[in-house]
């Protein structure tokens, strides 16, 4: 028999059909009852093999984290907490495991537990759920932007240039570390490097994604970024995946509608497709909140939240407006905040994001029009020449989770803002050219997923919400 999936089974409830499942054992009980799981969805699936059809010595193999594969008869459950098990009639251990060695044993683990041995956390509800609800949110993404008639363009993970201009690029080298060749000058000779000059792990794929959507209209990324930065909190990581639209023929305002869109068609998906994992990490999160102090509990559950963002149209105001709420609010006068706000111009900190999502006007808030000082030279400066059309996407519980704006098509402007913050004009002549050549109005934005992934599952730390993190002092796996 073809092998069926336990979310199917589970679904469909074939009562009185022959079927073949396969997993991973979580639970053996009384050499009787196995809980069974394939990751296919949160729930386990019982098997309940008859006393004296099996000899004793396999029994003894059938332990936590082994792999079986059984076949059976789907019948209505005699017990509690399931609807229908399976009355095994043939079982075969696919592969064992070592009872007294393997680390997932039938108890709570900490999360730094599970973080240390991330080849296994997979296979627990918890991971289990955040990696299906970030399957999904994935396939929302492709959904949405498909429908909307945009591209998938790939772009370079190797690149030569620093989209952000911050400087914390990872090189990539096939020199020899300890003996690289030199210039007259002592320095390393990178063009004797593999692409002939100096390369690095790419920051951004919007730059190469505006030369598509200059001929394409409508494009979007979707791929593996990289910052060489010495962050160690819950929400930075040095490898993480990144949503970049670019439109053509757009302007700011443009930009913040499809970004809202985006947002809410994603969160709509999630809660129609994954009620059950949503629900598991809300009743998590809920016992997590009942051991913290009632001044640092959250305000909503999850499943809450989300609804809370679906529900209700983004606040936009200016980054103008945003100060002097914040100057004028009683933790600012107060000093409560880490960081006061004193006078305009400041770069806004996560604790005066969520302020002005979660005390001030509790939605979700767009930020537009930011100080030309505080932000990236693409980005198109306004008329008053202090600021450029900018925009950030405030939530609950995270601050920023979006960040876009529309590009500088002016090339006059752009190679002005490119010598103020010190950007040689050769390394970019491609950029440069697209303004030269029939330029238009266009925007962007980019959308960190390993931050809404955290975001959408109620997860502390962002290293909880990719297969593998990555960050300083840890490459492992």
């Amino acid at each position: 028999m073809t092998r069926r999936k336990i979310n199917d089974i589970l679904i469909s409830e074939p009562i009185g059909k022959k079927v073949t499942v396969k997993g991973w054992v979580r639970t053996f009980r009384n050499n009787q009852f196995i809980a069974l799981n394939d990751g296919s969805t949160l729930d386990n699936l019982q098997l309940v093999l008859t006393l004296g059809d099996f000899e004793e010595d396999f029994l003894k193999r059938i332990n936590p984290g082994a792999a079986v594969s059984a076949d059976g008869q789907v019948v209505e459950s005699q017990g509690r907490g399931q609807k229908l098990e399976i009355q095994v009639d043939k079982i075969k251990i696919l592969g064992e495991s070592d009872p007294e060695k393997y680390p997932l044993q039938p108890k709570r683990h900490s999360l730094e537990f599970l973080r240390e041995n991330a080849h296994l956390r997979f296979r627990t509800n918890t991971f289990g759920a955040v990696f299906r609800i970030r399957h999904a949110a994935a396939m929302a993404i492709h959904k949405f932007f498909d429908h909307r008639g945009f591209l998938y363009l790939h772009t370079p993970v190797l690149t030569a240039s620093d989209a952000e201009g911050a400087g914390e690029m990872f090189r990539v080298s096939t020199l020899d570390p300890q003996y690289p060749p030199l210039t007259e000058e002592n320095e390393v000779d990178f063009s004797k490097d593999f692409f002939g000059k100096e390369a690095h792990l790419t920051v951004s794929g919007q730059l190469e994604a505006e030369l598509g959507a200059l001929a394409l209209s409508d494009v979007y990324t979707f791929g593996p970024t990289f910052r060489a930065e010495h962050s160690h909190t819950t929400r930075h990581l040095a490898e993480f995946w990144m949503i970049e639209p670019e439109m053509a023929f757009a302007d700011l305002k443009d930009n913040m509608d499809l970004a809202e869109a985006m947002l809410k068609f994603t969160i709509l998906y999630l809660l129609e497709n994954c009620e059950k994992d949503l629900q598991f990490l809300d009743d998590r999160l809920k016992q997590e909140e009942k051991n913290k102090p009632a001044d640092q509990r959250s305000l909503m559950g999850l499943i809450e939240k989300l609804r809370f963002c679906v529900e209700n149209d983004f606040e936009r105001i200016t980054y103008t407006e945003a100060i002097n709420i914040l100057k004028n609010s009683k933790p600012n006068k107060k000093k409560k905040f880490q960081y006061v706000i004193e006078e305009w111009g400041a770069d806004l900190q996560s604790e005066h994001e969520r302020f002005l999502v979660e005390k001030h006007f509790k939605k979700p808030v767009i930020l537009y029009n930011y100080p030309k000082g505080i932000k990236a030279f693409y980005m198109r400066l306004n008329e008053d020449d202090k600021t450029v059309a900018a925009m950030d996407i405030l939530f609950p519980g995270i601050g920023e989770i979006v960040g876009g704006s529309q590009r500088e098509e002016r090339l006059d402007i752009l190679q002005g803002r490119m010598a103020e913050m010190d950007i040689p004009e050769e390394s970019m002549y491609w950029y440069l050219d697209i303004r030269k050549y029939g330029s238009c109005p266009h925007a962007g934005y980019g959308l960190g997923f390993e931050r809404f992934v955290q975001f959408a599952t109620g997860m502390g730390n962002i290293r909880d919400v990719i297969p593998f993190p990555r960050f300083p002092g840890s490459i492992s796996f």
